[in-house]
């Protein structure tokens, strides 16, 4: 069977559906940091340098409806308890991650691949 290569350049291609939610600047990064099991707001923004608390809300909303992250409620009165956690479809992405992680370690940005 020949490997089907999609054509990522075309808007109804899924893969190039699945680039553009990740491509969000924050999602990868919270993916990582989420794959150590669930977390609260503020230790996710401690984990990750630099977000915001509104671009960690919007992100952690949008990877919510995205399905790969669930938000669950530990305690409902004011102030309200949160806690994130990757779904089954967000720890899929592990794999994938890692491959990129190894990938980047053999090429660091900046050295150029004399093979």
């Amino acid at each position: 069977m020949a490997l089907v290569v999609p054509d990522v350049l075309e808007e109804s291609c899924t893969t190039r559906q699945a680039l553009e939610r990740l491509a969000a600047k924050w999602r990868v990064l919270l993916v990582y940091s989420l794959l150590d099991g669930p977390q609260r707001p503020a230790d996710l923004r401690r984990r990750v340098p630099g977000i915001t608390q509104k671009m960690l809300t919007e992100t952690l909303r949008g990877m919510t409806a995205d399905g790969l992250v669930s938000r669950r409620v530990l305690k409902g009165t004011a102030p309200q308890h949160i806690e994130y956690e990757l779904t089954d479809l967000g720890r899929t992405l592990e794999e994938p991650l890692a491959a990129i992680c190894d990938w980047a370690t053999r090429h660091p940005a900046g050295v150029a691949d004399a093979s």
